[in-house]
């Protein structure tokens, strides 16, 4: 009994205990410090230069947008992104995480790798992965325990709409 087109759409992001998706896609959007963190991890990564080469061009931002999962982007670069790069990784839903020299590089895309995020739009169907085939019953358990009572959450009347 959910109206998308009355009621409040919600979305929300929550870190599960274990990674549901191990094989997920990772750029690195960073300047040179990050950059070479990247390089020494054997990590995708473009620096500011690769990212004014692509001048706008939506089909080039498209094409990188759908070429990996998710973005960390450099403190430092984190504002231009929308100026250099133009709307298409926001209309992707991958705008970039914050990534900050105080992290520890490896930590951080894994803190990506098991964060899942709800979104409900103009359809009444959520789907999001919450586990793989190599995981244990008892991780499995755990991550589905945690993302359901994170959606009920979100719920206008919490557990009357599930």
């Amino acid at each position: 009994n959910y109206d998308p087109q009355k009621d409040k759409r919600f979305s929300g992001t929550v870190k599960l205990r274990h990674i549901p998706r191990p094989n997920m896609r990772i750029c690195i959007l960073g300047d040179q410090q990050h950059c070479d963190e990247a390089k020494a991890n054997n990590l995708a990564h473009m620096d500011v230069d690769a990212l004014k080469k692509m001048n706008k061009n939506k089909k080039l931002v498209k094409k990188l947008a759908k070429k990996y999962d998710a973005f960390l982007a450099s403190d430092s670069l984190i504002k231009q992104i929308p100026r250099i790069l133009g709307p298409g990784l926001n209309k992707a839903g991958k705008f970039p995480t914050l990534l900050t020299h105080s992290d520890v590089m490896n930590n951080k895309i894994d803190e990506v790798k098991g964060t899942i995020k709800f979104q409900m739009k103009k359809v009444l169907c959520l789907a999001v992965a919450v586990g793989h085939v190599q995981m244990t019953s008892d991780e499995l358990v755990s991550n589905v325990i945690l993302s359901v009572n994170f959606l009920v959450s979100l719920l206008k009347k919490n557990w009357q709409n599930v």
